[in-house]
């Protein structure tokens, strides 16, 4: 388990009652004129300057058209900021000056794109508590779970750094008076979309491969979750990375689409929802067939077997499905317990989820925060409802808390059926559903019924059963013992509707290069 689990593990484990959620020590914003920046107080008691405008072309800017939009604190539902929105004026202007700084950035040697990337990395880590608190106060996560976030930023950054100057071409052997040789060689302008779960980790995921192989950046955050990313906007312009590298557009769906169906922007990068992916794709068909990489959801299989270390089992299954207050694309959502040990794991996960500490992000025994808008909130008490009119067996929780924020209780349905919605659609929320079943073979069947296939997770004490298992699963992941095991170097991605390109590792190189042959002809001389 990678060290940010770790620690997530140990903040589930000694979590202990709810505790209530914080307001008073956060300083909120409100002007009618919107400065640049504004001064904001972290309940921490970290203070620091958020921009709030555009980052183009190394500098923060004002809309074109002036618009503004609210950003408000999950936990409290306090308006904190206003940040300037983005439109197609906007993100042509981004594009322009993404397209001139390629002319130079492509042709700066790689071991310099890699050390201004290290020296981005070395200013994460300078900030890392800054940043980890904006992250936890803007998307309503909790603070433990968001230093972790904030750490595997720095290492995804410094991969990059490091894959810079080792991306290579080949010579190919043809043996017909030629000398054949390849490069792999950057595509331009990249457009990228992220998501609000994990704004940071995202922005890293998609900077580090795009910068790392040449190529300039136009992108766009979330609208519930924008100040991160412009944060280290400044850690950008201050490390050296030249103007126009780097363009960073704060608004909603309409901004994507501009980026989605640009004409000269050559590649887009997508992490979100499949609906939204589709969209996504045909956009860019229609626009000039850029390339398309795209993240998209899940509802991943989590399988306990009846030889596994049922401690850790128990552990691992919160983890997979509370972490992050179930806003994770790959969550353990779909929970198989073989017959066997079903009542007793059941019974177990119900004393785990209610000794979950829900509440103010900023408490270090916190696990589970908020969830991160109101429309997500509303969204998983439909399905909570819906749940229990299917007639699913509620076991726990399933209901929002009664204070500030948007809070849910942990909730585990138990006895569901495989033709319910809360089994085929995903949440997106910390509602796990559980059924049992009592063989290998119609576990994996059950496994691989959904068109889905992002992540998947099987616990067995068996090397053959967990490997033949993982074999036969399904998925762009495949967690055994663990579950969402994340690191920079293993490449993440969806099989099915959950995606196409993969995320981090050496492959994700693939999806910002293009390859050239180049083939010269030999005279051979007597």
């Amino acid at each position: 388990m990678s060290r940010s689990l770790t620690q997530a593990a140990r903040v589930l484990r000694n979590s202990s009652a709810a505790r209530s959620v914080f307001a008073s020590s956060i300083r909120f914003y409100s002007a009618s004129a919107l400065p640049l920046k504004t001064p904001i107080t972290l309940p921490n008691g970290i203070k620091y300057d958020q921009p709030t405008g555009l980052f183009i072309n190394n500098e923060f800017v004002a809309s074109q058209s002036g618009k503004t939009f609210t950003v408000e604190s999950p936990s409290t539902q306090h308006t904190v900021a206003e940040v300037y929105e983005g439109s197609e004026q906007d993100v042509e202007i981004a594009v322009k000056a993404a397209e001139e700084a390629f002319k130079s950035w492509s042709q700066t040697p790689a071991s310099e794109r890699g050390l201004l990337l290290s020296k981005l990395a070395d200013k994460i880590h300078e900030n890392a508590e800054l940043l980890a608190s904006i992250e936890s106060f803007d998307n309503g996560k909790a603070l433990t779970l968001a230093r972790g976030d904030v750490a595997l930023v720095e290492k995804v950054i410094r991969y990059y750094a490091g894959i810079a100057d080792k991306i290579y071409g080949t010579q190919i052997p043809t043996n017909d008076g030629f000398f054949t040789y390849t490069a792999r060689e950057p595509l331009g302008v990249c457009g990228q979309i992220i998501p609000w779960n994990f704004p940071l980790l995202m922005w890293s995921w998609k900077i580090g491969p795009a910068l790392a192989t040449g190529n300039t950046v136009v992108l766009k955050t979330a609208e519930s979750t924008p100040l991160s990313a412009l944060v280290v906007s400044q850690f950008v312009q201050e490390v050296g990375i030249p103007a126009g590298v780097v363009n960073i557009i704060s608004g909603f769906g309409a901004t994507g689409a501009a980026i989605a169906k640009h004409p000269r922007i050559k590649k887009v990068a997508f992490t979100g929802s499949t609906a939204t992916g589709r969209y996504i794709m045909k956009a860019a068909a229609e626009s000039n067939l850029k390339k398309v990489t795209l993240e998209l959801g899940g509802k991943s299989p989590h399988i306990i077997f009846d030889d596994a270390d049922l401690d850790t089992a128990v552990e691992v299954a919160a983890l997979g499905i509370f972490y992050n207050s179930g806003e994770v694309c790959s969550a353990g959502s779909r929970l198989y317990v073989q017959d066997t040990i079903y009542d007793e794991f059941i019974a177990r996960l119900k004393a785990r989820a209610e000794a979950i500490s829900v509440g103010d992000p900023f408490d270090n025994e916190t696990f589970q925060g908020s969830q991160t808008s109101k429309a997500q909130l509303d969204k998983i008490l439909k399905y909570i409802e819906l749940g229990k009119e299917e007639g699913a067996r509620l076991v726990t929780g399933g209901e929002r808390l009664d204070r500030p924020g948007y809070f849910i209780a942990p909730t585990v349905f138990a006895d569901v059926k495989e033709d319910m919605r809360i089994v085929r659609e995903e949440i997106f929320g910390p509602v796990i559903v559980a059924t049992k079943f009592s063989s290998v073979s119609e576990v994996v069947d059950l496994a691989n019924n959904s068109e889905y296939g992002l992540g998947a997770g099987l616990h067995t004490e068996d090397i053959n059963k967990a490997i033949d298992v993982a074999g036969r699963i399904h998925s762009g992941s495949v967690w055994v013992n663990t579950y969402n095991a994340f690191h920079e170097a293993v490449p993440f991605g969806g099989f099915n509707q959950s995606g196409m390109g993969r995320e981090m590792g050496e492959q994700s190189i693939d999806n910002y290069t293009q390859t050239k042959a180049v083939r010269i002809k030999i005279n051979p001389k007597n």
